[in-house]
């Protein structure tokens, strides 16, 4: 250990000079070439084999339970899971295994909507809300939730895209790779990013997304799964000693290995910010686990199955696999505690993002030499690379079909609208999604984002998820409820986090520097938790309720009935 932190810490490179080596940048470069050709081939495929609006929406729902499980996984197992997660616990110990936790217990909230989901729609979360209700405002609502949310977390991943892809690449302040410094490197990834992912949307459509999504989970999975095998033989496959290792390299001793070191901390002798750091943690965790249910791109995934049956087998097989995932994780964060050291990954990435690459470098070494280390790290590179281009093409598909059958095709067309001119409104608003989202991207690509996942899940679970389980399981609930619920939870999400330490107001208390998205000295926080889901999504069910009983509009008891027996049953669904 002791070799591999001094060969890291002195150059603040990835895992060392090998990591900086042309060799090493060309071969990472390499297999993101490789990746991008199969995936290229995969959406040309894809482009033959659609024909229609099923096609383009739900892959003609031709895929079976374990393959659509497969595809949920990596749908699921994004940027902020391989690389965030692993940095984490790297950085945080325990406290960031909790995310793990929150990510897997949110799948069985999700197994026990997903059957009433798939039964009661068609290709969006809009077809399960407005079933009963006055389709044009329930489905605008709908769509402009789906957006939101899509943009926030899409963004979040392609400003990461930037950052990571330069890291990775090696590519530092000063330094150039092909030509490019590390800001033109950042800008380049993420058109980059962009254009591929509009490419694979607007001509594969969900049939070539999906396919995507299979090859990136597996690589995922294998890629983690050598790298924990690799870390826990090189600790005689001994748990203890991995973990007694990484507290020691910790620098936080027994502390690292308990709760409270990130999260729910105690300040002595302020009793006060103590139960926010409490509550905040609480905040997370609810917004981990409720917004799964209400992710757009994780709910349009259940209806490229035939039956429920396919759809409940998907999510038996996606927990599963996340399940394994996650478990995965520790090995990976406490391993590059233990094998990379704390100094070093901060010296690289005061997140912690680079952890897991970082750890690449050090087991491959340890096992093939300089030549081993580099592989290894390539491969996990582009794995990292194959994470975020996949997880973007599932966004833009949920947000421009959204748009094309919701907004375009029930609202504008009042439901009546040919298939053809539906799914080209789609390709148009992949175009379009897209293009705005390498825009934000590029003027927000040297900010701190990392907060915008967590907003997602939170916006997800204030303002998706109280629509779908109320018009599920509520006979009074009506189209102002679901109205009411949708903007009230996106709003307060919005608020809140726009006046919370995020945005502003938070400083390192040691060196004075802006822990906010904005400088120092520039203060107008007065929402003390930095995640709102504890206040947010109360607050969306209750403003469905509020305006369910202040609406003037009856509930229709036939419909309601109508879609209890096609959600139970599946008896009229597609």
């Amino acid at each position: 250990m002791a070799a591999v932190s001094a060969a890291v810490a002195p150059a603040g490179a990835l895992a060392g000079s090998a990591a900086e080596s042309m060799g090493g940048r060309v071969l990472t470069f390499a297999m993101f070439v490789v990746f991008i050709g199969i995936t290229l081939a995969i959406t040309i495929w894809a482009r033959v084999n659609t024909k229609s609006a099923d096609d383009f929406y739900a892959g003609g729902r031709v895929f079976s339970g374990p393959q659509n499980g497969i595809a949920l996984a990596g749908d699921y197992m994004s940027a902020a899971s391989f690389l965030g997660i692993a940095g984490i616990i790297a950085l945080s110990g325990y406290d960031g295994f909790l995310y793990s936790i929150g990510f897997l217990v949110a799948w069985l909230l999700t197994l026990l909507l997903v059957e009433l989901m798939r039964n009661a729609g068609r290709f969006t979360m809009a077809d399960v809300l407005s079933y009963r209700m006055r389709q044009p405002p329930v489905r605008s609502a709908a769509a402009v939730s789906t957006v939101t949310v899509s943009v926030f977390y899409l963004l979040a991943q392609m400003v990461g895209a930037g950052a990571l892809v330069g890291l990775l690449l090696g590519i530092h302040p000063g330094e150039t790779f092909l030509g490019m410094s590390a800001g033109t490197a950042k800008t380049v990834t993420i058109i980059a990013v962009g254009a591929l992912m509009i490419v694979y949307v607007m001509f594969g459509g969900m049939k070539g997304t999906t396919w995507v999504q299979i090859v990136k989970a597996v690589l995922l999975l294998g890629g983690a799964a050598v790298l924990t095998v690799l870390v826990l033989a090189k600790f005689g496959f001994n748990l203890s000693a991995l973990l007694g290792s990484a507290a020691d390299a910790s620098g936080k001793d027994q502390a690292f290995l308990e709760p409270g070191l990130k999260y729910g901390k105690e300040i002595a002798g302020d009793p006060g910010q103590t139960l926010v750091n409490k509550l905040d943690f609480i905040s997370l965790a609810l917004a981990l686990v409720l917004g799964t249910a209400g992710l757009p791109h994780i709910v349009t995934r259940f209806f490229t199955v035939p039956d429920a049956r396919a759809a409940r087998t998907s999510v038996n097989w996606a927990i599963g696999l996340v399940g394994v995932f996650y478990l995965m994780t520790l090995a990976l964060g406490f391993g590059a505690t233990a094998l990379v050291g704390r100094a070093a990954i901060v010296a690289q990435d005061p997140a912690g993002n680079t952890a897991a690459p970082q750890l690449a470098q050090a087991v491959g070494e340890f096992v093939g030499g300089r030549v081993g280390g580099e592989i290894l790290l390539a491969f996990i590179a582009a794995v990292a690379f194959a994470t975020i281009l996949a997880v973007v093409s599932g966004l833009v598909l949920a947000s421009s079909t959204s748009l094309a059958h919701d907004f375009f095709g029930h609202v504008l067309m009042l439901g009546r609208p040919r298939e053809s001119q539906e799914v080209a409104v789609a390709r148009f608003s992949a175009l379009f999604i897209g293009t705005l989202a390498v825009i934000l991207a590029v003027i927000a690509k040297n900010m701190n984002v990392a907060f915008l996942v967590a907003l997602a899940f939170a916006m997800a679970a204030a303002a998706n998820l109280p629509a779908i389980v109320l018009s599920l399981f509520w006979k009074r609930f009506n189209t102002a409820g679901v109205v009411a619920g949708i903007y009230g939870g996106l709003l307060s999400s919005l608020v809140l986090v726009f006046f919370s330490p995020v945005v502003s107001g938070k400083v390192d208390p040691v060196t004075g520097a802006s822990l906010s998205l904005f400088p120092a000295g520039v203060d107008f926080h007065w929402f003390p938790m930095e995640n709102p889901g504890l206040v947010s999504i109360p607050f969306g069910f209750l403003c469905a309720v509020l305006g369910t009983l202040f609406g003037r509009e009856k509930a229709d008891d036939e419909r309601y009935d109508d879609l209890s027996v096609r959600s139970l049953t599946g008896a009229g669904s597609v």
